[in-house]
């Protein structure tokens, strides 16, 4: 990821700010251009509720090198109180541990560290209630 582009989606990612479409109210995590339910170009910004559910999961056993130390990571799709949908790790639990329905409250923590580039990224993980 360029530095540009990690400095634009700064307060995106550290205030969980989504666009929430003035026409439908559905709510889109990252923020979207265009409503895909009513087509509608006019978006607010919220911020998302920090509590929610799993709604699947993944394992990664052999990752990226980016994350090789890390590996086995869980990635799921998590459903917030609002209903909004966003995909994130799951930390602080052992795979086998991991279910769908498991309710999970999202933190702020380190995602990776770009030396060459000089950025360390940071985001929100979910961590078992």
């Amino acid at each position: 990821m360029s530095v540009p582009k990690y400095w634009r989606e700064i307060p995106r990612r550290y205030r969980l700010e989504a666009g929430q479409c003035a026409h439908c109210g559905t709510t889109f995590y990252p923020p979207r251009l265009v409503c895909p339910e009513c087509k509608s170009r006019e978006f607010r910004t919220v911020c998302l509720p920090m509590q929610g559910v799993v709604e699947t999961f993944t394992v990664v056993r052999v990752a990226p090198s980016t994350f090789l130390d890390q590996a086995p990571y869980a990635l799921a799709v998590v459903r917030l109180a609002d209903g909004t949908k966003l995909c994130t790790q799951l930390v602080d639990c052992e795979p086998e541990q991991l279910s769908i329905g498991m309710p999970v409250r999202l933190e702020f923590r380190r995602i990776l560290a770009r030396r060459r580039a000089g950025i360390v990224c940071y985001g929100h993980k979910a961590v078992p209630e």
